[in-house]
Formats: C-alpha cells, structure tokens, sequence
C-alpha cells in the first residue's frame, strides 16, 4: 500500500460512492484531481489513478503517455499530467454538448410544426439533459476559475520545484539545525537521553515545526512570482470549458424560445375556443327564442290568431327576424368591448 500524505477529506473525494463537484485542488505533496471519470492523485512523478480500468480513465493513461514521450513544451510533470486530465474532461463535455445539439435542434423544429405529447415528453428528457450537463460543466468552469484567482493554489502546484527545493544540498544544510551565537552545540546534535532534559526534546520539536513552516512559506513565495505557465494552461482551458457553456446557454435559450412559441399558439387555440364558445353560448339563447314562442303556442287555450291561416308563417318570420336581431347585437357588443377579433 502507497502513502500519499494527503488528508482523509482529500482522499474522500476520490470515493466512486459518493458525488462531489469537479475539484482541483493543490497540496504540499501533490493534486488532488476529481473531473468528471478522471479521478486520480498526482505528484511530482507519478499519477495515483482510481478505477483505472475504466475506459475512460485508460484513454487518459494512453494520452498521458504519449505526451511524456513526445511533448515538444517543457513543463513540469504535474502540469502534463493535470493539462491531459483537463483536455479529457473539456472533450467530453464538449462532446456531449455537441451529441445534444444535433438531436435537440431538429426535435424543437418538429415540435413547433406539430404538438403532440410525443414530442413534449421529448423534449422534456431533453432539457433534463440539458440541465445535468449544464450543472457539470459550471462546476468545471468555476473550479478552473477559482483556481486562476487564488495565486496560492497555483503555487502549491508546482511539485517539482518543491520537491527539488527539499533535496537541494542547502535545503540538507539547513534542515540540519543552526548553532547557537556563543558557538553552543548545534540544537539538534544528538544529545545522551539520561543528560537531556524534557525542555530540549520539545525545543528540538518546536524548532523542526517552525523550520518546516518557512520552508513551505518560502515555496510559497517562490511559486507565486512564477506562475504564468500554470496560469496560461488554465486559461486556455477556461476558454474551452466556457465555450462549451456557451453552447449549452445558447441551446437553452432556444428551447426556452420555442416553449414560448408554443404556449403562444396553445394561447391562441384556447382563445379560439372561448371565442366558439361564447359564439355558440348565444345561438344557444337564440335558438331558446323560438322554444319559448312554441311552447306558447302549444298550451291548449282558443285564441283568435288560431283561427287565421297565415298567422302561422308570420310567427315564425318575426321570431326569426328578431332571434337575428338579438345575436347580432350580442356580436356587436362582443366585438365592441374585443371579446373578439374585428
């Protein structure tokens, strides 16, 4: 089993059981990578890959491979490693992104020329998709940015220079101790434990803290006034990933559009049908005119216009006559107060 050094939250994010955001994060000893299936711990020589079976994650090794044989730009290890692992996780998004493309313009197109629940249900998986994948590439968009804001974190990235720093013969020099300004015995010179007091021991651990302290200030320091390659890598990233989020805010709109589009015309269906409605609600009063008028007529008492042979075609004209009088003013006064088109 290897040691890696790292904290147990660290290694926690490499779990395959539990979901966590894209993360990049630098350590002391290595970088913590966690985009999309590329999982993995690199350091200043070596990758610490999960799950390295994977499909996925064996294009990576094949990739990483040969850009350490062939690579012509001389960068650091870690920086190869993490530039492959960022080309992987930018591709495959873009891919996905242009895979939904291609099938969610021409479903929009159809569904404009023809509503159906086929197509509805469609093209709601579609924008579940569209969301999921929107979700993954922002938190790959912000994590790169994140980290191009933080000259700290660009630091802590450069494992080969630390790690060359430590073994340096001044490094080895320096780690040995210092002497005291009366020429005393240095304070970390091996000491007989019967003649050694508890108080040296802690003051031998005390100063081995605080050296390693500046040590890693002083990586720091360093790092920080040389960053631009690091910075430079992650930016021609960001362009990549924010394209691809440019793509998915564009597809988004679209969909967007033609969800208004649609409920414009399901709007103008449903007026239509207010409008047949309201139409028909007042035939139905007219037509209830000539019922009142025969059920007149039909009750059994003698009345003299029964006894005239013409009166019934008369009945008939002025109900009608006034029946159409009645439904036009009603079309009028609906017209009138735009109930309905002109």
């Amino acid at each position: 089993m290897r040691r890696c050094d790292l904290p147990a939250r660290d290694l926690r994010l490499l779990d395959p059981l539990f979901v966590y955001p894209s993360t990049i994060l630098g350590r002391e000893k290595a970088i913590v990578v966690n985009l999309e299936q590329i999982r993995c711990i690199i350091t200043a020589d070596e990758v610490l890959l999960l799950n390295s079976l994977d499909n996925y994650v064996l294009q990576y090794v094949v990739e990483l491979q040969r850009r350490l044989t062939t690579a012509a730009v001389d960068l650091p290890f870690e920086f190869r490693a993490l530039e492959v692992a960022l080309e992987a996780a930018c591709t495959f998004l873009d891919s996905q992104a242009a895979e939904l493309e291609i099938e969610a313009y021409p479903l929009l197109d159809e569904l404009t020329s023809k509503i159906s629940t086929l197509n509805l249900e469609r093209v709601r998986r579609l924008k579940s998709r569209l969301v999921a994948l929107t979700r993954r590439v922002q938190k790959v968009r912000d994590e790169i940015e994140q980290l191009m804001d933080d000259d700290g974190d660009m630091a802590e990235m450069y494992l080969t220079e630390k790690k060359s720093r430590m073994e340096s013969p001044f490094h080895e020099q320096g780690s040995m101790g210092f002497r005291s300004n009366d020429g005393g015995v240095s304070a970390s010179a091996p000491v007989s434990p019967v003649s050694s007091p508890p108080d040296s021991r802690r003051l031998d651990k005390c100063l081995s803290i605080a050296r390693s302290r500046h040590e890693s200030m002083r990586s720091s320091e360093s790092g920080t006034e040389s960053i631009e390659e690091l910075e430079m890598l992650l930016e021609a990233y960001f362009v990549v990933i924010d394209s691809t989020l440019n793509k998915l805010t564009s597809l988004k709109e679209y969909i967007d559009d033609t969800e208004d589009f649609i409920n414009i015309q399901l709007d103008n269906v449903r007026n239509q049908l207010i409008q047949f409605e309201l139409i028909l609600t007042t035939a139905t009063f007219v037509v209830a005119i000539f019922g009142v008028v025969a059920g007149i007529f039909g009750m059994n008492f003698a009345i003299p216009l029964f006894d005239n042979p013409g009166a019934f075609k008369w009945v008939l004209m002025i109900t009608a006559v006034c029946g159409i009088t009645i439904f036009c003013a009603f079309v009028w006064f609906f017209k009138y107060r735009r109930l309905m088109p002109l």
